[in-house]
């Protein structure tokens, strides 16, 4: 799908008089939603500007933002709100972004990195600083970050027709659910949700409800209040939303505990971003939850594989979408096809019809994706068995007095695991919690000793890049004990 094809859809007659976005600020029209984004769009052609950085909370106005740049031209570089203002600077300083939107409120602070005022519309400031853009694969439309375990942000260069490839992509497989609202539940910044929560519910004909976060009870990079968003999605009246597996632990405890009745408007609850395993699965549905799992990479422009309704087996990731291609390789990696990157900011990538993915996995005779785990994080135990450390972590999350857990035991007789707990956990209550996760797993990947961490995971602690993925080898390092002098062993 070309960019002219996105927005012919956009103002296909039938849409004159739907609601396309609604926000506390905002509600648009189909047409006046084009009407704001032509008008965004001329003002950053006028500017010259090639990448636009945006440092916004979820709202219209991103939204608006993002269109435009789509519209005219410019590239999109949208920073998370978590980022650190050293990451800030480093992003910036790389990508050589001319232009920054952000909150009026915030135009001063953000003078520091050199930009002077370009225009102002409502709430939003636009800036401006003299930069030479970096150089870019040609037909870069989007750089979006994801992090890996050293907790550096690299930048994804994608292009729009990847992007609105995967768009099209779910809208079409989700055509026969009747979505017509979308609550956007996760920073617009994760291409997930800009993806999946922007650009194929517009393509539907729906309506984007969109908040900002702390309306949908996020904060920070993993702060989560599940009354928040169970507030949202009943005065939305959600037909859909994304959620992160944490978050539909957390939402799915929170109805189980209070007794609340799930919304009874939403269709499909997509979780994506980790694993998230069939026991939470269940716990969720049994909440009343339509929970369907999911798997993407950034680099692949997000969403390859998803469950839905009538195609479904929990435990699996799902089947290809319609504009995906996934295959094995000989190592066992999953690679993908179909909607590639261009290539890294800073880091060119040759073009490539395969994209080896970093993950182990299978796919059975019905065509469900099975994910085992990062391929660079498998152990292997002092018996020789190769295991995936988040095949097993999953097992100890789903119980609810844990968090978080990282599994070690590289080159040791038994595994073992350093463990967050979910509150206020004594040490007897944790093992037993560890003591039902192993009746899930054969004996070879049962935990034996463990910890409880002695810090969150969290970018903050360094244990946790900023977007929530453990670091393995820092949290190793903190717990160096857990195999010489662990008090804590596994109950039978």
């Amino acid at each position: 799908m070309s960019v002219n094809d996105f927005f012919s859809a956009l103002r296909a007659p039938d849409r004159a008089d739907r609601l396309a976005l609604r926000s506390p600020a905002d509600t648009l029209t189909y047409p006046a939603l084009l009407e704001r984004v032509r008008e965004q769009g001329e003002l950053l052609s006028r500017s010259g500007a090639r990448i636009v950085a945006s440092l916004l909370d979820n709202g219209a106005d991103w939204i608006v933002l993002d269109l435009a740049c789509l519209a005219s031209g410019a590239v999109h570089l949208p920073l998370p709100l978590f980022f650190s203002p050293e990451q800030i600077a480093a992003t910036l300083r790389a990508s050589g972004a001319q232009v920054l939107a952000c909150a009026g409120g915030d135009a001063d602070r953000l003078a520091a990195f050199g930009f002077s005022p370009l225009a102002v519309a409502g709430d939003l400031a636009l800036l401006r600083r003299p930069a030479q853009p970096a150089q870019l694969p040609a037909g870069t439309d989007k750089i979006t970050f994801t992090s890996g375990s050293t907790g550096h942000p690299k930048g994804v260069c994608l292009s729009a027709a990847a992007m609105l490839a995967v768009a099209a992509g779910l809208a079409q497989a989700t055509t026969g659910l009747g979505i017509e609202r979308h609550l956007v539940a996760l920073p617009l910044p994760v291409l997930l949700e800009n993806i999946a929560g922007v650009y194929a519910p517009l393509l539907h004909g729906a309506t984007v409800d969109v908040r900002p976060l702390a309306q949908v009870g996020l904060s920070g990079s993993s702060r989560f209040d599940p009354a928040t968003l169970h507030a949202a999605l009943i005065e939305a009246r959600a037909d859909s939303a994304i959620v992160l597996p944490q978050m539909l632990r957390a939402y799915a405890g929170w109805l189980h505990a209070t007794r609340h009745p799930a919304p009874a408007s939403l269709r499909l609850m997509a979780v994506g971003g980790a694993a998230v395993g069939p026991l939470l699965l269940a716990q969720a549905r049994a909440a009343g939850l339509p929970a369907y799992e999911g798997y993407g990479l950034s680099e692949a422009a997000s969403v390859q594989t998803l469950n839905l309704p009538g195609a479904d087996l929990p435990g699996s990731a799902g089947r290809p979408l319609p504009h995906a291609r996934v295959r094995i390789g000989a190592d066992g990696q999953i690679e993908v096809a179909g909607s590639l990157a261009l290539g890294y900011l800073g880091e060119p990538t040759a073009r490539r019809e395969w994209w080896p993915t970093g993950d182990l996995g299978h796919i059975d005779a019905a065509g469900f994706l099975h994910i085992q785990g990062r391929a660079k994080n498998v152990l292997i135990t002092g018996f020789g068995r190769n295991v995936s450390p988040e095949w097993v972590e999953v097992a100890l999350a789903s119980q609810p007095e844990i968090r978080h857990a990282v599994v070690l035991g590289d080159g040791q007789p038994m595994l073992g695991a350093v463990i967050w707990p979910q509150g206020e956990r004594d040490d007897a209550t944790l093992a037993r919690a560890v003591a039902r996760a192993n009746q899930q797993l054969p004996d070879y990947a049962r935990i034996g000793p463990w910890l409880r961490g002695r810090a969150e995971f969290s970018a903050a602690t360094g244990l946790a890049t900023a977007n929530g993925r453990p670091r393995r080898d820092a949290i190793q390092e903190r717990h160096a004990d857990l195999f010489t002098s662990s008090p804590q062993p596994s109950l039978p």
